[in-house]
């Protein structure tokens, strides 16, 4: 599970004086079990009182997920398999830059994949950061 508390660094992503929580987690491919309670739970063993401060949620499941952004077939928010052919047939081959000049990609489909928060975003910064020294 990931969680994430964006208003601490931008407040207006909600009411003043509110916060909001996004999270997410990991389920078979498919998978039509509500996880929202166990989530909740997991959420509540560390943060205890959580549950009675929730004035509203979104709740998606992989179809639901799927529906709502095409690109994630079958509630696959990583951009699908990451296999050493995917790693070569991918825009990556440029190594994060585009054909168009000053252009970088950075997102779960470069790598190292989904689940290294952050190293995309750093691996093609670091290409930018080249390329302007060069």
């Amino acid at each position: 599970m990931l969680l994430t508390q964006p208003t601490l660094f931008d407040p207006s992503r909600a009411p003043a004086g509110k916060h909001t929580v996004w999270t997410y987690c990991h389920v078979p491919g498919g998978s039509t079990v509500d996880m929202l309670p166990r989530i909740e739970a997991q959420i509540e063993r560390f943060a205890p009182g959580f549950r009675h401060r929730i004035l509203a949620r979104s709740v998606m499941s992989p179809a639901g997920i799927e529906g709502h952004n095409a690109n994630y077939v079958g509630g696959d928010i990583g951009a699908g398999i990451a296999d050493v052919p995917q790693f070569f047939t991918r825009p990556t081959w440029r190594m994060y830059s585009t054909p168009v000049s000053g252009l970088y990609l950075c997102s779960a489909a470069t790598p190292p994949g989904v689940g290294v928060h952050g190293m995309c975003g750093y691996f093609a910064a670091q290409r930018a950061l080249a390329d302007i020294h060069a």
